[in-house]
């Protein structure tokens, strides 16, 4: 067996010579397989090897049964031990979750406390009839593609050497090399969903096919790698389709559905923290054909009007008292840095090139007002300000934001628009000019 699992290692890239590795240890056949099999590779791969222990408080006198264990074996294979104690059962009250749920919580928080401090990789013991548990469960809750790839062999630190054996597989090697393992008293009850798929749901399953177990694994593999195949072309799509004030429905329209839906899941997470429910994604869909708007948490509104999607966090547009014109100013405003520096010479882009000449009486960096007026400069046609930031499609909720220079409603420079014709410098002024350059700040 130690052959197999030195090919799935190979096959997924899971080790490289002189890797430190937390064995995940909880004492049961399948962890403590694990381990052994890890002493066994130590000198192969020129191993460091740490295993880590979680006592969750939920069986008494058994998980501390269980924690005893691990220290005997540990010191058995001559291997440093890392113990955290949680209760586990109040924790999951206060958090108002599962105590299955919330175990897993803790678990993979320690093992990633550990894998920080010690450089190391984490290898959990899961084998291929965990992979089919999983998989069943995730069909169950309605699966996505990336639902249907259950257990992967590696996902960043993480990695699963037995993954491509059968919990049968894991009994046997124990009992071929004398290794004595605990039974958690849980896991033979059905108050757990996993145990209730283990007992009664993957037995009818192998009655239909006695492989069943090799099958699933095959389809998850499948399934994972179409699922990363979709997600680097949503990757490259959100680059592709991004504009200056959002997502360009008739690109994403163009996008094939798989790829707009894996794109649109990445938006929400990138955007708005959330993980969406296949119902969202396609009410996203529909208003990014139609447009309309999605609430998608009270804090996060999706919108898609004038061909264009975005997401809106409202804020509140911070205060900004009006501040004179002055030659070479700063000046921070809503996470921004503005400079203003006088410049003889000929600039590139001139959408931000004030002239001095031009400017008029008390000239003001200011928020908009009612009545502000603008002038094309190319145009030469005047109009409201709020129909330039319509035709210009910018953002309800940006435009009482934006910073603008004007003289009394005249505006001579408005952020994201650039230079007015009033505001324009001539190609063939001598004298000085004023560029307004926007940084970031930080």
């Amino acid at each position: 067996m130690l052959n197999r699992v030195i090919a799935t290692v190979e096959k997924y890239g899971l080790l490289e010579k002189g890797d430190s590795v937390i064995v995940a240890l909880s004492g049961g056949a399948d962890s403590t397989a694990l381990l052994s099999i890890f002493i066994s590779l130590k000198e192969k791969y020129n191993l460091s090897i740490y295993a880590a222990h979680i006592n969750h408080n939920i069986r008494g006198d058994e998980a501390k049964r269980d924690e005893n264990f691990c220290k005997i074996l540990c010191k058995k294979f001559n291997t440093e031990l890392f113990i955290k104690s949680v209760d586990v059962p109040t924790l999951a009250k206060q958090q108002k979750i599962s105590e299955e749920l919330c175990g897993r919580n803790v678990r993979y928080a320690f093992f990633e406390e550990l894998s920080q401090k010690l450089c190391a990789k984490i290898a959990t013991a899961h084998t291929a009839s965990d992979n089919a548990e999983t998989l069943i469960f995730n069909i169950a809750r309605g699966a996505s593609l990336t639902g249907l790839s259950a257990i992967p062999p590696k996902r960043g630190n993480i990695i699963r050497p037995l993954i491509e054996l059968s919990r049968g597989d894991i009994e046997r090697y124990c009992e071929e090399n004398n290794l004595e393992y605990v039974t958690d008293s849980t896991n033979l009850a059905d108050d757990y969903t996993r145990n209730y798929i283990r007992h009664n749901i993957i037995p009818c399953l192998k009655k239909l096919n006695p492989s069943f177990e090799r099958t699933a694994l095959g389809l998850s593999e499948n399934a994972g790698e179409s699922a990363d195949f979709i997600k680097k072309c949503a990757e490259k799509a959100v680059h592709d389709c991004k504009g200056d004030f959002g997502y360009d429905c008739k690109k994403l329209l163009s996008l094939d559905s798989a790829v707009l839906k894996e794109m649109l899941f990445i938006l929400l997470k990138n955007n708005c923290n959330i993980s969406p429910e296949r119902k969202t994604i396609l009410l996203l869909c529909e208003i990014i054909r139609n447009g309309g708007s999605v609430e998608l948490s009270k804090q996060c509104t999706a919108v898609s009007k004038q061909g264009i999607l975005r997401f809106v966090c409202p804020k509140n547009s911070p205060d900004f008292n009006e501040i004179p014109l002055k030659n070479n100013m700063t000046f921070s405003y809503d996470g921004k840095i503005y400079t203003v520096n006088e410049i003889t010479e000929k600039v590139t882009n001139q959408n931000n090139l004030v002239s001095k000449k031009r400017l008029g009486e008390n000239p003001v960096f200011r928020t908009r007002r009612a009545g502000d007026r603008f002038t094309y400069p190319d145009r030469m046609v005047t109009k409201p300000l709020r129909k330039v930031f319509n035709e210009q499609k910018i953002p309800s909720e940006m435009r009482d934001r934006l910073l603008l220079l004007a003289v009394s409603n005249t505006v001579l420079w408005c952020e994201k628009l650039g230079v007015s014709l009033q505001g324009k410098a001539d190609d063939t002024e001598k004298t000085e000019k004023l560029l307004i350059n926007i940084d970031k700040e930080g």
